[in-house]
Parts: structure tokens; sequence; C-alpha cells
């Protein structure tokens, strides 16, 4: 039974399964192939897994949330902020999240949580210096829809393959350069880092796939949620053009975080790499969504 009352996304929810399968089924090959070129050091490989995926799972939302300046705020604080999320959640039947405020003038907010208990729920300085009340209650409804729809914790953990890899490939080749004079340690210095590569890539493509699609669909339960899919048109339009006239610099310390960000604080000129690389889908087609749900709510 659906617990809250942001729409359910069935196409959302298929991709998520079918994206963690095919993960899981990479995770299960790449261990295996590890455990088969690193015979001797399958126990460490082992516990290197378990620690960081229980780090990942549990400590990665905390992670996010300080390195991005989050504070947590109270309704005396930021009565505004608090508003907004209480009529939010008050709409979705679905219970407050942690409030939080970043330092930034960087127009952006995220929400990070495992699951709805843990859930943050954060916006920057400059994005309410620079956004009226209904456009902000859209992006916060926005924002929350990632952790209706859970998929706050199914990216973390689909991530958590990309991270292993990178720190497996670390682990043979210091494994493979100790064991430089055995028989064969050259092919293995080769095998382990390629092994590698091809696992992130392949969850790296995988993952970002999924972020596109659960940006759209965010947009999409947000719009239909509060029954004003024109706010959130324009907060996306009002952010992306604000984006261009912050400095590079600024822009590049928030990059890393694009994933959890409402809108992508750096975005290259649309091509077909770029968009097979970006965390968020393009601004025309979030646009173009979102015009589509105004015929339709005109409809009715």
């Amino acid at each position: 039974m659906q617990r809250n009352r942001f729409a359910p996304d069935r196409g959302l929810t298929s991709r998520m399964v079918v994206t963690m399968f095919l993960i899981g089924l990479l995770y299960v090959v790449f261990v295996g192939a590890l455990l088969a070129l690193l015979r001797g050091s399958w126990p460490i490989i082992l516990v290197i897994a378990g620690v960081l995926f229980v780090a990942q799972f549990w400590f990665s939302d905390r992670i996010a949330a300080f390195s991005m300046g989050a504070r947590e705020v109270t309704a005396e604080e930021a009565p505004e902020l608090h508003g907004v999320v209480d009529r939010i959640c008050a709409l979705a039947d679905m219970p407050k999240p942690k409030v939080a405020i970043a330092d930034s003038d960087v127009p952006n907010a995220f929400a990070t949580g495992r699951n709805q208990k843990n859930t943050v729920v954060c916006a920057t300085t400059g994005l309410l210096r620079r956004l009226e009340p209904e456009e902000l209650e859209g992006v916060i409804a926005h924002e929350l829809s990632h952790v209706a729809h859970k998929d706050v914790a199914v990216m973390t953990i689909a991530s958590f393959l990309g991270i292993l890899a990178g720190v497996i490939t670390r682990i043979g080749l210091w494994g493979g350069f100790r064991r430089a004079r055995d028989p064969g340690s050259a092919a293995l210095v080769i095998l382990v880092p390629v092994v590698s590569a091809v696992v992130y890539a392949i969850s790296f493509l995988l993952t970002r796939m999924l972020s596109r699609y659960r940006e759209l669909s965010a947009d999409r339960s947000a719009a239909l949620l509060t029954g004003r899919p024109s706010a959130l048109a324009s907060a996306l339009t009002k952010v992306s053009g604000q984006l261009a006239a912050i400095p590079t610099k600024d822009l590049r310390k928030a990059e890393p975080f694009n994933a959890f960000y409402f809108a992508p604080a750096l975005t290259s000129a649309p091509s077909g790499v770029s968009k097979l690389l970006s965390t968020h889908p393009t601004l025309e087609q979030r646009l173009e969504q979102l015009g589509r749900i105004t015929r339709e709510l005109d409809r009715r």
C-alpha cells in the first residue's frame, strides 16, 4: 500500500529493479573475477567489499550533507523554508524530514537519506533569495519525491560498485607490484585494472541512465502533487539561468554533488556524449514534460 500521496511511477520502479539487478550481476561477476585473479587475497577483498558497502549505505548521506555545508535549522531560524516543507509533507502525507540550509550563493537544493526517518532536505541561501514561495514549493516537492520513491537509497547502493572497483584497482596494483618477481605478475598488474575499469564504466553508465530518469520522475510527481507544474518550470528556468551568472570556481566546487542537486551546477553544451554522462536530463526535456503535464491538468 502506498504510504504517501506522491504519484506512483511504475517506470521508475521497473528501471530501479532492472538497474539494481544488472549492477548486482555485475558485482557478482566482478568479485568472482577478482577472486580468480587474486587467489591469495580473497579474504581482504571480501572484508573490504563488506566494510565499504556498510559505510556507503549508512554514512554516505551524512558525509554528503556535511560536504555540501548543510546546517540543520529550526522553524524559528528559517520559518519560510519550514512552512514550505510543512505544506508539502501535509499534501504528500509523509513524515517531515530534517530541514537544513547551506550557505552558498549557488541556487540549488537536495535531499539525502537512506529512508524517510533519516531524510534531510536542504536549500541553499542562494535558492531561498531567488525563488518565489510557489517556486520553492515545487523544488521542495521535487526533492521529497526522491525520498518518497526511495531512489536516494537506490542510487546510494547503485553507486557503491563504482567506488569498490576503484579501491580494488589500487589493491590489485599494490599487490601486483609487490609480487613483481612472481611468474604471471605482469599480466595480473594489467588484468585487475582493466577488469575494474570495465566494471566501473558499465556501472557508471547504468547509474547515470537511472539518475536522468529519476529526475524526470521527480519533476512529474512534484508537478502533480502541487498542481502547479508552471511554478516548477519557472523555478527550473530561473535556477538554470542564475547558475550561468555564478563564478565558475564556485560552480566547480559544487559540481561533484551534481547527482544530489535539483539542477546540475555545471553543464556542457548538449551532445550525444554529454547527455550520456549527465546526471540530469536537459532543461529542454524537463520543461517539455512539465508543459505536457500542464496541458493534461488543463483538460481535467
